[in-house]
């Protein structure tokens, strides 16, 4: 009797177990059709030939993407999610984990490995207009990369991570990326003059390393890059910074939309010019609030005066004095004697011991976009004044 009573709880228990295990298993097609749903932009879509679920873990075997437009998709392989949870309708997922690139076409091979992603959001909703319908990562890695045309590496990279933090209240993002081991080759550039002139600027092969930092705030819509640069060796910083606000949700559906129409339309000539019209109605939302692009020399300038100034017959030194005599005259035919005498001085210092060129606008307040545009088309002069442009070197 015991061993039928034990015998019957055992098969009671598998049952019920078995029933609770299919009932909270994981829904791969849908998990796909979210991620699908909540793709950056509507810029395409991704297709898998079959999805394998076991516990946590979620494979996408033979993914494809298809770029929005494109006749064909890009075969990926297989994708695995390890670490999925439902929540709340949408799914968390711990790791997103890419199969390594090695890819030949037309003599350019293309080749990537440890790309993976963390901490992966995936909204129930897109359509809320919050942060929570957005499709979410804390943070991504990619190892080596690199392309190479017919045996010949001409661009690679040794890594590159990024991060985005959810702000607490939910009211925005920070988000911060660096690109490290930057490698491009020109050495082996076709054009005989081009080439001439990059080995005579030493810049046959270029070190460096490219990062961004910056902010969203929703609901101003309010894009803050306080970095975005590009650092090699041997030639110098160049550092952009730029803040715009009016680039909501909202004006990210209507620009979305607006693409997914040109895309459609069969006629992309009628297609151009409706987005054309669509763009200048977008940019009305825009608001201009500042702007710095600076560059911090590190020894290209004065071989790029050499090399001008041998073109011409004479020394970088002359040049340099020939171009801080042109400067004034070409900016008076601005009639802007303010912003003239700027430029002229900070040219000068520049040209006499370069470190540093910085150019600047920082409105009193901030400029609705249409604003700049029709001062541009109407009175270009009045610019400086419009955005508070400013001009200084070796600062």
């Amino acid at each position: 009797m015991t061993f039928y009573r034990t015998t019957r709880l055992m098969l009671s228990s598998a049952a019920i177990l078995s029933f609770a295990s299919s009932a909270f298993a994981l829904d791969g097609n849908d998990l796909l059709k979210k991620i699908n749903d909540a793709y950056p932009q509507q810029s395409g879509s991704i297709a898998a030939e079959s999805i394998d679920v076991s516990g946590t873990t979620v494979t996408l075997k033979g993914v494809s993407v298809k770029p929005a437009g494109a006749a064909d998709g890009i075969k990926l392989g297989d994708i695995t999610l390890t670490g999925v949870a439902e929540a709340g309708g949408g799914y968390t997922v711990d790791q997103v984990a890419f199969p390594n690139v090695a890819t030949t076409k037309d003599g350019v091979t293309i080749a990537a490995s440890d790309l993976k992603m963390n901490g992966v959001e995936i909204p129930a909703d897109v359509t809320k207009g919050d942060l929570d319908s957005l499709l979410f990562y804390k943070s991504a890695h990619a190892g080596s990369l690199s392309f190479t045309q017919d045996g010949t590496q001409v661009f690679a990279i040794a890594n590159a991570d990024a991060t985005l933090n959810k702000r607490a209240d939910k009211s925005g993002l920070d988000f911060d990326t660096e690109v490290n081991g930057v490698k491009v080759d020109l050495s082996k550039v076709d054009d005989p003059q081009a080439r001439e002139a990059i080995s005579q600027l030493n810049l046959q092969q270029l070190d460096g390393k490219i990062a961004m930092k910056g902010s969203w705030e929703m609901a101003p819509g309010k894009i803050d890059i306080t970095e975005y640069s590009f650092d090699f060796k041997d030639v110098g910083k160049l550092d952009i910074a730029l803040s715009l606000s009016g680039y909501t949700p909202a004006f990210a559906k209507s620009l979305q939309d607006a693409l997914k129409t040109v895309r459609s339309n069969p006629n992309q000539q009628d297609a151009q010019q409706s987005a054309g019209l669509a763009m200048l109605g977008l940019l009305q939302q825009l608001t201009f609030n500042s702007a710095q692009i600076r560059f911090d020399d590190s020894s290209i300038t004065s071989r790029a005066l050499e090399f001008a100034g041998k073109q011409q017959g004479v020394s970088g030194k002359q040049l340099a004095d020939t171009l801080k005599a042109m400067t004034p005259i070409m900016m008076a035919q601005l009639n802007i004697p303010e912003l003239q005498n700027a430029v002229s001085a900070a040219v000068t210092a520049y040209l006499d011991n370069p470190k540093s060129l910085t150019v600047k606008a920082s409105p009193d307040k901030p400029v609705p976009l249409p604003m700049i545009i029709g001062a541009a088309m109407g009175a270009p002069q009045s610019i400086p004044q419009v955005i508070g442009l400013k001009v200084s070197s070796n600062d």
